[in-house]
C-alpha cells in the first residue's frame, strides 16, 4: 500500500514538472511578442504623442494635450496645397493604373504569344529600387525633353509604380473566374461588352475598389521617385522633407499623423472591401 502511494506520489511530480518549462516558454514567448509590438507601434504612438504636445520643441516631456499643430497645418496653404496635390494624383494614378490592370488582366486570360516575358516586364518596376528608378526617370524626361511637373511627369511615375501592384491585385480574380458563366451568356446572343457590364463587372467590382484604394495608398505615400521627377510644385511627402530639410518646426509630427491617418483609413476600408466580397463569394 505504502509503495503504491509512492510511487502515485513520484508519478504526480513528475507529470507535474514539465508544467513549468511550458510556462517559462510562454513567459518569453509574450515578453518577445510584446518587444516586437512595441518596436513596430511605438515610434507610431509617439508620433501621436508629439502631434498634440504643446511645446515649441519636437520631443518630450509632454507639456499638455492641444490641437494647435493640427489648426497651424490647416491654416498653412502651402501644407493644404501639397496635400491636395498627393489625393489628386493618388487618385488619378490609382484610376489609370487599375484600368490598365483590367484591361491586361483581361487580355491575359488567352494564350497570347511571350506572355510570361510580358508579365515579367509589367512586374519590374517593383525590383528596381527607388532611387534607381527616380533617376532613370529623370534621365528620361530630360532626353525626351518633357518639362518636371505634376501632371507631366510626376503621374508617369506613379502610374509606373503602382500598376504592377494593381495587376497582381486584379489578375487572379479573373484568372480564377468561372468563364463558364461569360460563354453561357454569349450563346444566348449577348455580346462581348454586355457581358463584361451585367456578368463580370458586377462579380469583381470588390476586386476592383479594393485595387483602387491600395493603388491610391501606394502612389499617395511615394516620395522617393517623385522627389526626381516633380520639379517646382509638392507633393505632401516631399514638402515634408523639405520642412525637415530646412527646420524641424513643431507641426511635422501633425503632418506625419495626417499622412500617416489617411493611408491607414483608405488601407481599413480596402480590407473591408475584400472582406465582404470575400464572404459574399463563400454565400454564393
Amino acid at each position: 500500500m505504502a509503495s503504491s502511494l509512492s510511487e502515485t506520489r513520484i508519478g504526480h511530480d513528475a507529470g507535474a514538472h514539465p508544467a513549468r518549462p511550458i510556462r517559462w516558454g510562454n513567459c518569453l514567448l509574450s515578453g518577445y511578442a510584446m518587444l516586437v509590438y512595441l518596436f513596430l507601434y511605438g515610434p507610431v504612438g509617439l508620433l501621436v504623442l508629439l502631434s498634440v504636445n504643446n511645446s515649441e520643441v519636437i520631443g518630450l516631456p509632454f507639456r499638455g494635450f492641444s490641437w494647435r499643430w493640427y489648426e497651424t497645418v490647416a491654416n498653412t496653404p502651402e501644407l493644404v496645397h501639397a496635400i491636395v496635390n498627393s489625393f489628386a494624383v493618388g487618385a488619378a494614378s490609382a484610376l489609370a493604373a487599375t484600368v490598365i490592370a483590367l484591361l491586361m488582366a483581361m487580355g491575359f486570360r488567352s494564350d497570347l504569344p511571350l506572355r510570361n516575358v510580358i508579365v515579367k516586364m509589367l512586374l519590374l518596376p517593383i525590383l528596381i529600387p527607388g532611387i534607381v528608378g527616380g533617376a532613370v526617370f529623370l534621365v528620361f524626361f530630360g532626353v525626351v525633353g518633357v518639362p518636371l511637373g505634376l501632371w507631366t511627369t510626376v503621374i508617369v511615375t506613379h502610374i509606373t509604380w503602382v500598376l504592377p501592384f494593381a495587376f497582381l491585385t486584379l489578375f487572379p480574380r479573373l484568372h480564377n473566374f468561372d468563364r463558364s458563366l461569360e460563354e453561357a451568356a454569349m450563346d444566348l446572343g449577348a455580346r462581348p461588352i454586355i457581358v463584361f457590364q451585367r456578368i463580370l463587372l458586377p462579380l469583381i467590382w470588390p476586386g476592383i475598389v479594393s485595387t483602387l484604394l491600395f493603388s491610391f495608398t501606394l502612389s499617395f505615400d511615394e516620395f522617393v521617385r517623385t522627389l526626381f521627377v516633380i520639379g517646382d510644385e509638392r507633393t505632401i511627402p516631399v514638402h515634408l522633407w523639405v520642412l525637415i530639410t530646412n527646420q524641424m518646426a513643431p507641426f511635422l509630427p501633425a503632418v506625419g499623423v495626417i499622412i500617416m491617418g489617411t493611408s491607414i483609413a483608405i488601407s481599413l476600408i480596402g480590407f473591408a472591401v475584400s472582406a465582404r466580397s470575400s464572404h459574399s463569394g463563400t454565400e454564393q
